[in-house]
């Protein structure tokens, strides 16, 4: 797919954007474990944050190529930002999009789109990290709403989000993926504790959260009682395939810093410089295959085909 002049310019804008606006600062945020909170509002008002949205719901509906283009820019400034974009544009409005009455769309997924509001993201759970399907956070039924009890670990964003998305156990009798709901649950209700991860590298950006009798309305549930894997799963490949944009980043930069000692070295004269040129043409044919492959996902996706597991495996091989 030969992407159009409207692709171009969304990726233009993010390149000059996270080039002007990420870049200078992603080191400093970093060292100091601070949330871009006004660069993420800079990404919403740009409209980075609902682009597969229409734009009813208040988002800007670019197409899944903008997308990818505009995502990789983004990562080529600060990965952390790159990271907030697509978890909310991919767990965060997918979802709703798919699964949300017009009710839903309207409360949440519409200030999701604008940036209004931010999303994280709840699977893992101590005992449950490669096996996503043994969760044992439990979501009782009582009345009109579900009591949340248990504790969701390596959650995204939590510290610094307004909702979370996951899923909780509503059948304690059930086996492994069955018997699993999807809620929306706002991060200021009452008996929810969130305590930040910090990673070696000093980085939180996961959190482990402590539900204590939490209540959450039914009306916040994603499709039927019992179905949360289906709505989790529907949304996981997309998400998976999101990845690549990591490697395309790292290596892209690798490439300017070998193509720079490589310029360096040869005016000097210096001997080994065929090692770099060998060097050099590897980066750039891993920075082209991911690339390729990154973009392919969401062709695909453009026209209707699911090559979920090929790309989420591809993704986690790069």
């Amino acid at each position: 797919m030969i992407p159009a002049e409207q692709d171009i310019l969304i990726r233009d804008m993010a390149r000059q954007f996270a080039q002007e606006r990420l870049k200078p600062f992603a080191a400093d945020w970093d060292r100091e474990h601070r949330f871009p909170a006004e660069a993420i509002k800079e990404m919403a008002d740009l409209g980075f944050l609902g682009m597969l949205v229409a734009e009813q719901w208040g988002g800007a509906q670019t197409g899944h190529l903008a997308y990818a283009m505009a995502l990789e820019e983004i990562a080529a400034g600060d990965g952390a930002c790159s990271t907030i974009m697509s978890v909310h544009n991919s767990v965060g409005c997918m979802p709703i999009l798919k699964f949300g009455s017009q009710e839903q769309k309207q409360r949440f997924l519409q200030p999701l789109a604008s940036g209004a509001m931010l999303g994280a993201f709840a699977l893992t759970e101590p005992q449950a990290g490669s096996d996503a399907s043994d969760l044992r956070t439990r979501a009782r039924r009582d009345g009109d709403h579900y009591v949340l009890n248990g504790q969701k670990t390596w959650s995204t964003r939590a510290t610094f989000a307004d909702w979370l998305f996951g899923l909780f156990r509503s059948d304690p009798n059930s086996y492994r993926h069955h018997g699993l709901t999807y809620l929306l649950v706002p991060l200021d209700a009452p008996g929810i504790t969130i305590r930040p991860i910090r990673a070696l590298n000093g980085k939180q950006a996961f959190a482990e959260i402590f539900f204590d009798n939490v209540r959450v309305p039914v009306a916040n549930r994603l499709g039927d009682e019992g179905q949360g894997w289906h709505v989790a799963m529907a949304t996981a490949g997309f998400e998976r395939g999101l990845l690549l944009r990591s490697p395309a980043r790292y290596q892209r930069t690798a490439q300017k810093l070998v193509q720079l000692y490589r310029a360096n070295q040869a005016q000097a004269g210096v001997a080994g410089v065929k090692f770099v040129v060998a060097l050099f043409d590897d980066q750039s044919l891993h920075v082209f295959t991911c690339q390729v492959s990154f973009l392919d996902r969401y062709i695909l996706i453009n026209f209707y085909l699911n090559f979920n597991i090929l790309i989420a495996s591809l993704a986690t091989f790069y």
